[in-house]
């Protein structure tokens, strides 16, 4: 096919053959999961199952109780509710993440179409590039994206940004084997799909397309399924099975307990009746299903889908676009974070670092010109302010250094005349341009190019060149690159021919000085890498890139210290060479590995999760994507590759590092958030159920109705869900270590907060309930202390229970967990509940909402919640009497804080 590099292609034949064979190319995309099938997966949360259960025990409640006479259709009011808090849950964490994920495809849209150049029929033609097929010859040059995986045929000053494969923005490409660079993460006369030509031009043989690229390997590494458990999953699964197993056990000793009663009354194990003691075994089965039905917390999965959507909601305020909902909160449970190089810690945007240049006021004018028109990139100010280069990156970088000083390059370059160009080729390592110079009048020769060279070249030079090697080993080491600039006015009169058969030749360079470039770290990332290892989070940098370059990146965000072990760093050779047993002793203390490949990145998540770490990933390449889809959290760059996109779990739309440290504040907020509504509903869960219990064994049923229980465990619960959800995220969350996978999401200080405020609450009610048997209160101004405490032991039936004792009861009852909801608030603050209460306004409506409609349902509820009309002084008594739990809390909050 090849003839004194006159390339014929492939014919049709060739090429429909070679299609069959070998495939289209391009990327086959993952397959999408049905509507209905995500939406059943939301059933599969730990709390929802348990929901389920008792649906099915409330609805075989209310079935016998209803068919047996005892109730009528109302009793069907309590499945009826648990049902809609299922289904709430379910849809609002369901449409949260399918909005989200329509905004995400707004942003990952992909075009295969692009023409490239083809010779086939031995005609160069322009197709689309995903018609290319294994075989083809293909032409490409300086700005165009290469479409599949090649092996060079000819390689003319080719550079080419693999940045999005190997984090490497400038590799050079040769077909000379004795330029082959062996520590290149890819073989030197390769070129790879995805990856673009950065300078130069080249024609190459295709390889591999679609699937088989090396592109397409990491785009498949990328889909396949991660079923990494969530932290926030696996501790709501330890939740689910303390609550059942609670439950199940009281409901035990209910049904054990009355058993016991019922023989010591009877004086004997032997039944006489037998229709009576199955009345009596059904009706102790049927409280002690009731209580199970009681301790399922119906608010907590509508609480943990809330808080879920709102900090998806206003997370994206602050550039971070959540796709998958449990990744707000596992970003606060992160340990370990996993990131790339290039355009995550650095702005992937070459810049001119210094300058050192030498002589007067004139050399400074010829050094403005010379960088203006002894250049072949441009500047796009399309989207100004934001200007951005085009071209080759070094030579943009110093067109950006002329910008940032006022200096319009391409006026320059349009008013000097070109006559004669030598373009950059790595082989000669300089570029050069002949000029008709408007500064001087004259002709003037600008030369640049490796500082070694433009030295090596130059009669007149200012300084001492000891000097200068010193100053250029100085930016080596800081792993930068370097230019050196030299020119020569030609007088009119010279007629030398200084540019001959593609190189410089008789020249007299005065040399004007060297310029250090580098991709620079962006701004925040230092001090967003310094809240993170204060926040108990290790930082591990993953790059193709050198150790060099990897290691001073590492030192200029404070990671990498001067006295650094050796053995905190790796290559990716090294990585992949070693067995999983001997990395598991070595990933915890890793904090550079260079050189390394897509797949290596994705091992190295792994191991760490094997070692009970929570990882986050951070990247935008394609070589990110793996790692980013085993990770726990992918986080994307905006202007990453779809690819990368497409398997984050969040998009970082303003691709700054600190957003990352906001994500990790934001999770940490939010699963406090979620504790203290965990404090909040099981505080009212203990109470229900011990007041179930103590009514098993008194022969008492529970003084509140199930439309009662309704409305504080589904509405009002969601809406102090909503308050505490709602509360701003805290710096101070910044200032703790990570939790451990194993905790529980009850800690030892939420459970005696649970336990000693539930019991509190339910021996204050159960006085009350006894007090109101003995006393025929039509008033809380009768209220009697003394008698309120004789009372407590008298188990009589005494007047029984009025429609207003009833009504004053449930409304304490829900006044106590209203006041509650402000010592769940600051619960872990370390601040007063009625700290900041004025900028509060969620909390503060909520709280405005369950007065408000507590009022309306004692007022207007009627038969349908069994309750009378409140007097305005009875009110006024219930919500100050209440309010001592409030300021119980207070007092212990300013004792607790006095004594740290």
């Amino acid at each position: 096919m090849q003839a004194n590099n006159h390339y014929t292609g492939l014919t049709d034949e060739q090429v429909i053959e070679s299609r069959k064979k070998c495939g289209l190319n391009i990327l086959t995309p993952p397959a999408k999961e049905p509507l209905w099938k995500q939406f059943l997966e939301k059933f599969t949360d730990p709390i929802i199952i348990i929901l389920l259960v008792a649906l099915m025990l409330s609805i075989g409640i209310s079935c016998y109780e209803y068919f047996t006479g005892h109730a009528t259709l109302s009793i069907f009011l309590e499945p009826a509710g648990i049902f809609i808090a299922v289904l709430l849950a379910t849809m609002v964490g369901f449409f949260f993440e399918l909005s989200a994920n329509k905004k995400f495809e707004v942003l990952n849209k992909v075009n295969d179409d692009t023409l490239v150049k083809v010779v086939r029929n031995g005609n160069i033609s322009q197709i689309p590039r995903n018609e290319i097929v294994v075989g083809d010859i293909v032409h490409f040059e300086a700005g165009e994206e290469v479409p599949a995986d090649g092996e060079l045929l000819e390689a003319i000053s080719l550079q080419i940004n693999e940045s999005t494969l190997t984090g490497e923005p400038l590799i050079k490409k040769t077909t000379n084997p004795a330029d082959f660079d062996d520590e290149a993460t890819y073989p030197s006369n390769h070129v790879l799909k995805g990856t673009t030509v950065a300078d130069g031009h080249g024609i190459m043989r295709v390889l591999n397309v679609g699937d088989a690229t090396e592109y397409g390997k990491v785009y498949k590494g990328a889909q396949i399924d991660n079923n990494v458990e969530t932290p926030l999953n696996q501790q709501l699964k330890k939740l689910a099975g303390l609550i059942t197993k609670a439950s199940y056990a009281i409901a035990a000793f209910i049904i054990v307990g009355r058993l016991i009663t019922y023989f010591i009354n009877a004086g004997g194990l032997f039944v006489d009746d037998w229709l009576a003691f199955g009345s009596y075994l059904l009706n102790t089965v049927m409280i002690a299903v009731t209580l199970i039905v009681v301790a399922v917390p119906e608010g907590l999965p509508m609480s943990v889908t809330l808080s879920l959507a709102l900090s998806m909601k206003r997370m994206l305020a602050t550039n971070n676009l959540v796709r998958k909902m449990h990744a707000c909160e596992t970003m606060g449970a992160t340990t370990v974070i996993c990131t790339d190089k290039t355009g995550t810690l650095t702005e992937n945007q070459m810049r001119v670092y210094e300058t050192k240049f030498y002589g007067n006021e004139e050399t400074s004018d010829l050094i403005k010109e010379g960088i203006a028109v002894n250049s072949t990139a441009y500047l796009d100010y399309s989207e100004s302010p934001k200007v951005t280069a085009l071209g080759n990156p070094t030579e943009g970088a110093l067109l950006l250094w002329l910008h940032g000083k006022g200096i319009n390059y391409l006026s320059l370059r349009e008013n000097a005349e070109v006559i004669e160009q030598l373009t950059f080729s790595t082989e000669r390592k300089y570029m050069a341009t002949v000029v008709q110079s408007p500064l001087l009048g004259k002709k003037v020769l600008y030369v640049k190019g490796a500082p070694e060279i433009i030295l090596d070249l130059s009669k007149n030079i200012p300084v001492k060149k000891e000097e200068i090697c010193d100053q250029l080993l100085e930016y080596q080491n800081k792993a930068m690159r370097t230019l050196g600039f030299a020119y020569q006015i030609i007088d009119d009169a010279d007629e030398t021919n200084f540019i001959y058969e593609g190189k410089l030749q008789n020249v007299d360079l005065t040399f004007m000085g060297i310029v250090a470039i580098s991709d620079p770290v962006r701004s925040d990332v230092p001090q967003a890498v310094k809240d993170c290892l204060q926040a108990g989070i290790g930082i591990k940098i993953i790059t193709g890139d050198t150790a060099g370059t990897a290691r001073e990146i590492g030192r200029q965000i404070g990671l990498w210290e001067p006295d650094e072990p050796e053995s905190h760093h790796m290559t990716g050779p090294e990585f992949w060479a070693m067995d999983d047993k001997t990395l598991l002793d070595r990933v915890l203390d890793l904090k550079i590995m260079s050189r390394a490949r897509p797949m290596d990145k994705q091992r190295l998540v792994q191991l760490l999760q094997s070692k009970n770490q929570v990882v986050a990933v951070t990247g935008d390449g394609t070589n990110d994507a793996p790692a980013l889809n085993a990770a726990q959290v992918g986080l994307s760059m905006g202007d990453g590759t779809s690819v990368a996109k497409e398997a984050s779990d969040i998009t970082i739309l303003d691709n700054s590092f600190a957003s990352i440290s906001r994500a990790v504040m934001w999770g940490r907020s939010l699963y406090q958030n979620i504790q203290r509504f965990v404090l909040f509903q099981l505080t009212i869960n203990v109470a229900a159920c011990l007041i179930v219990l103590i009514g098993a064994f008194l022969g008492t049923e529970s003084p509140l109705t199930v439309t009662q229980m309704l409305w504080v465990n589904l509405i009002m619960d969601t809406f102090a869900a909503l308050a505490l959800a709602s509360l701003p995220p805290s710096n101070r969350v910044m200032l703790d270590k990570p939790r451990k996978t194993t905790d529980h999401i009850i800690t030892k200080s939420m459970a005696e907060n649970i336990l000693g405020v539930g019991i509190f609450f339910v021996i204050l009610l159960f006085g009350l309930i006894q007090y109101f048997k003995q006393a025929d209160i039509t008033s809380l101004m009768q209220f009697n202390v003394i008698d309120f405490g004789r009372s407590f032991f008298n188990f009589s039936e005494g007047n029984g229970l009025s429609a207003y004792e009833l009504s004053l009861f449930f409304t304490v009852f829900v006044m106590l967990q209203f006041w509650n909801m402000f010592n769940a608030k600051a619960f872990m603050s370390g601040k007063s509940a009625l700290a900041n209460l004025s900028r509060d306004l969620g909390l503060l409506s909520v709280a405005f909402v369950i007065l408000a409609g507590q009022w309306l349902i004692v007022t207007f509820g009627g038969k349908m919640f069994n309750v009378v009309p409140l007097q305005l002084a009875d009110w006024g008594i219930i919500i100050g009497a209440t309010s001592l739990v409030l300021w119980a809390g207070e007092i212990g909050r300013l004792f607790k804080k006095t004594t740290m």
